[in-house]
């Protein structure tokens, strides 16, 4: 997991052949005006844009998440949002099977830590970063950006 500021991006376009498209892409749209929805950015790039209410900790620890196929730069736009994280190492609680065609596999482990994201925040999340999104304080709205980048 890697957690820095957007102004920091280009630090990190060398681990992935396709994160300097990812972070080209996000300093080329206008983050506070784009319609929410998916966008294809390119073979492997996926965009989805979220405007929307966080939940307790509870609710998404419910959906304790990690993926197989995906790495996740997730970007805070607007609000503030808490994570739960784990290493997928040290989980040991699968809940159900992996979905391959949503590329998701659930954890009902607790997380080891959390962490916040506020404005022009990101994190990186990789196949062994169990994380649980989207917690907000008070149900505050956070927008958000997620950018799938298919492992090659």
């Amino acid at each position: 997991m890697i957690i820095d500021s957007i102004e920091n991006a280009k630090k990190y376009t060398s681990i992935h052949p396709l994160f300097a498209k990812a972070f080209e892409y996000i300093a080329s749209v206008d983050l506070a005006n784009i319609e929410i929805g998916k966008y294809e950015i390119a073979d492997g790039l996926l965009a989805i844009f979220s405007d929307k209410k966080g939940m307790t900790a509870a609710e998404s620890i419910a959906k304790f998440e990690c993926h197989d196929k995906n790495i996740d730069i997730q970007l805070c736009i607007n609000g503030h949002e808490t994570f739960g994280w784990k290493s997928r190492n040290h989980c040991n609680q699968l809940k159900g099977e992996y979905n391959p065609d949503k590329d998701v596999s659930f954890y009902a482990d607790a997380p080891d830590m959390f962490f916040q994201l506020t404005n022009g925040q990101f994190v990186i999340l990789f196949p062994e970063d169990v994380h649980a999104p989207m917690i907000a304080v008070n149900d505050k709205t956070i927008k958000k950006l997620v950018i799938k980048v298919r492992i090659q």
